[in-house]
Parts: structure tokens; C-alpha cells; sequence
């Protein structure tokens, strides 16, 4: 039987809906709304496409949203000084630094000066070790693990004493959706294995996983004959293989993405499956906004 496709973009609607309602609900009541800068350096390409969404999807839900973009060769010193204003602006509530920066500032330095109360990308020390400890210490989430976790759960999998096995052990997806998934609580209270390039016997660790997490950046890594029929397979690999002839304009080419699971053979095998693209890639700028909504509801003490 083919597995049933979870579709990132659809729940992303459900979700988006959801802030949306959150926010005016919050502004007739309290007279406020969320604040987000989007602070960009430079004119990198992929960059000004990502933060034009982030914009957009922030305006589209009645957010306060300012953009900030700075020439590429500011200086550390002065982008400092400019996130410690933002971090004193009682009308923001996130601050966002797009990466990746210019290699004349230290990209650890400026993230680290973000006030981790309006650290909503989930990048800040504090917040990982928030994270760590879980419950209620936690307060924002990485945005990519946190889609992926709301994926897993409104699908209707079950988490509680699942064998989660994670393909890949990076800061911005590996290690947090790991902790995330161990931790008590719903949508968690699972058994995780992480493994990587260097673990032996992959494919065994792959075959025991109830829900399979894989975070490896290899398109095609993970073979059907890994997957344990009717698992769930979250497949965050997004993965340039080459180019065609776009759909709408055959004039113009665009990118052929493959995940890091070869789709069209799992798909038959797994019992739901996220397709690439389409899967997780929606959830990303998703749950930055519902961050952005929380550090709002953090700030004016908004139960």
C-alpha cells in the first residue's frame, strides 16, 4: 500500500490559520501585535528570496514587521549595535539575522548578541540549553525540528515509546530534534538513536526506527530496503541534483531537488512519508512565526 504523504504545505496552512486567528484575537484584547526585524547584510541571492518570504508570511498574519538591510560591508561593531538597539525596542519581539554573513564579522558573535527572549530562530546558547533541560524552560524551539515535530504529530503517529532513529547530527536539526523527541511530553516520549557518517552498520539502525528522521544533506542515502514497513519517514534533505526546463516558463531553468530518501521507492514501503519538496521546507518561516507569536505573548505576559 503507498504510504500517505505528509504535505508540509498543507499543514503550514493549518497552522498559519491558526496564528492568524491567535493574533487578531490578541490585538483586540490587549492592543498589541507581534514584532519581527528581518536584518539582512549584503545582496546574497538565495538570502533576499528566504527573507522576502519571511516578510511576506509575517504581513500576511497582521504582524508588525521591519526589514533592515545593511550594505555588506558594515561593520561588526555597528551590526552589534544595531541588534542591542532592536534587543531594547519593546515594540519587537523576534529578531532574525539572515546567514550567512559577510566572513569579515563572526556570525557566533552577533547570534550570541540577540537577547535570547527574542531569540525566535532558537540559535542563542540560552535557548539550546532551554532546549536541553525541556518543559516549560523551553521557549523556542529550533524552527525546522519544530516542524518536523508538528508534522509527526498532527499526522496522527504515535511518539510515546516509538524508536525514532535521526540521520544526521547537526546543531540546526540533528541534536535538537533529537532532544525533542526524548523528552517527556507529548508529540516526544520516544526511544532516539542518532547516527551518522561515521556509524556502523547504518542501514541496520535505519530498518529498527518507528519514525525516521533524516538530516544528512546525501540525496538518495536512504535505500528503501533501510525502511521498516508502515514507519514514518520525515525526509528534510533538500538537495540541488541539476537543473530543467521550468513547468510555466520553459524559457527559464530551476533546480531539480532530491531529498536524502529516495522517495518514489519508500513511498511503497513506509507508511507516511514527506516529499521533497513540499515536506518540511513550509514548516521552516511556519514555526519562526509562531516563535515570534510566543516571545509577543512572553513579553506582555499573555497566558
Amino acid at each position: 500500500m503507498t504510504a500517505k504523504i505528509i504535505s508540509g504545505t498543507e499543514i503550514r496552512k493549518q497552522i498559519l490559520e491558526e496564528i492568524a486567528a491567535e493574533v487578531k484575537e490578541i490585538k483586540e484584547k490587549h492592543g498589541v501585535i507581534p514584532g519581527l526585524v528581518t536584518i539582512l547584510v549584503g545582496e546574497n541571492p538565495a538570502s533576499i528570496s528566504y527573507v522576502t518570504l519571511k516578510i511576506k508570511t509575517a504581513n500576511s498574519l497582521g504582524f508588525h514587521e521591519v526589514q533592515d538591510s545593511q550594505s555588506p560591508d558594515i561593520s561588526e561593531e555597528d551590526l552589534l549595535a544595531l541588534i542591542d538597539k532592536y534587543n531594547n525596542d519593546d515594540s519587537i519581539h523576534g529578531i532574525l539575522v539572515q546567514l550567512p554573513l559577510p566572513k569579515h564579522i563572526d556570525e557566533k558573535k552577533v547570534l550570541n548578541a540577540i537577547d535570547p527572549d527574542k531569540d525566535v530562530d532558537g540559535f542563542h546558547p540560552v535557548n539550546v540549553g532551554r532546549l536541553m533541560i525541556g518543559g516549560d524552560e523551553v521557549k523556542f524551539p529550533p524552527c525546522t525540528p519544530a516542524g518536523i515535530q508538528e508534522m509527526i504529530v498532527r499526522t496522527g503517529v504515535e511518539t510515546s515509546g516509538a524508536e525514532v532513529v535521526v540521520v544526521g547530527r547537526s546543531n540546526i536539526v540533528g541534536k535538537p530534534i533529537a532532544n525533542m523527541m526524548l523528552q517527556k511530553g507529548p508529540g516526544a516520549n520516544s526511544t532516539v538513536t542518532i547516527v551518522h557518517t561515521r556509524t556502523k552498520d547504518l542501514a541496520a539502525h535505519c530498518k529498527r526506527a518507528d519514525i525516521l528522521i533524516v538530516a544528512a544533506g546525501v540525496p538518495g542515502l536512504v535505500k528503501p530496503e533501510w525502511i521498516k514497513p508502515g514507519a514514518c519517514v520525515i525526509d528534510v534533505g533538500v538537495n540541488r541534483v541539476g537543473e530543467k526546463p521550468s513547468a510555466k516558463d520553459p524559457g527559464r531553468m530551476v533546480a531539480i531537488l532530491r531529498g536524502d530518501v529516495d522517495f518514489d521507492a519508500a513511498k511503497e514501503i513506509a507508511g507516511s512519508i514527506t516529499p521533497v519538496p513540499g515536506g518540511v521546507g513550509p514548516m521552516t518561516i511556519t514555526m519562526l512565526m509562531k516563535n515570534t507569536l510566543r516571545a509577543l505573548k512572553m513579553s506582555a505576559g499573555i497566558a
